[in-house]
């Protein structure tokens, strides 16, 4: 796995290994910086559920400002740090090991950008969606991956999903401030 482009770019990031372990694909990893590549430079990135961190250290690679990792997984967090460390984006990064919704509940950010990929099919990703709006700039954007069986709400706080790309088994479905949706 490596950094598709940017500051980073070709770097090798390491990974995890096992049955609980599931990277998002580098085609769909290209394919979300496609759609969302002129919202990222100077932005605040949240990669929530970040297990190795490959999706926030694209973003700083882009340009983002800063990334916040969140990851349960102690073995997770180390794998995240040792990336940051290998590009030489440390003093970019917040890394927190601890549970994404108790994290959640404590409303930090504001986050321009979320990109969440909670394991498949847990019910996270719905209960994250029901937090996650408190801690988003108003013009944010919010990515889930997920199964395309697996039905998200068309809203989530004050933001509604506004489209859903897919990818062989997967989906991308985008979440945009209600306000930039009709404004």
């Amino acid at each position: 796995m490596r950094v598709i482009t940017g500051e980073a770019r070709g770097k090798r990031l390491a990974t995890l290994e096992g049955e609980q372990v599931r990277p998002t694909p580098d085609r769909v990893k290209e394919a979300l910086y496609n759609i969302i590549q002129f919202e990222v430079e100077g932005r605040t990135f949240l990669d929530l559920f970040a297990g190795c961190g490959q999706i926030g250290i694209e973003a700083l690679s882009r340009g983002a400002k800063q990334a916040v990792f969140v990851d349960a997984s102690k073995a997770s967090v180390e794998v995240t740090q040792k990336n940051l460390k290998t590009v030489g984006f440390e003093d970019r990064a917040k890394v927190y090991q601890t549970d994404s919704l108790v994290f959640l509940s404590q409303k930090r950010g504001p986050f321009d950008l979320a990109f969440l990929d909670p394991p498949y099919r847990s019910g996270l990703l719905q209960r994250a969606l029901e937090l996650l709006p408190d801690c988003m700039s108003r013009g944010g954007t919010i990515i889930c991956e997920h199964p395309r069986e697996e039905e998200l709400p068309e809203e989530a706080g004050d933001f509604r999903a506004v489209r859903s790309y897919r990818y062989g088994k997967i989906l991308l479905t985008l979440y945009r401030h209600k306000d930039v949706v009709e404004g």
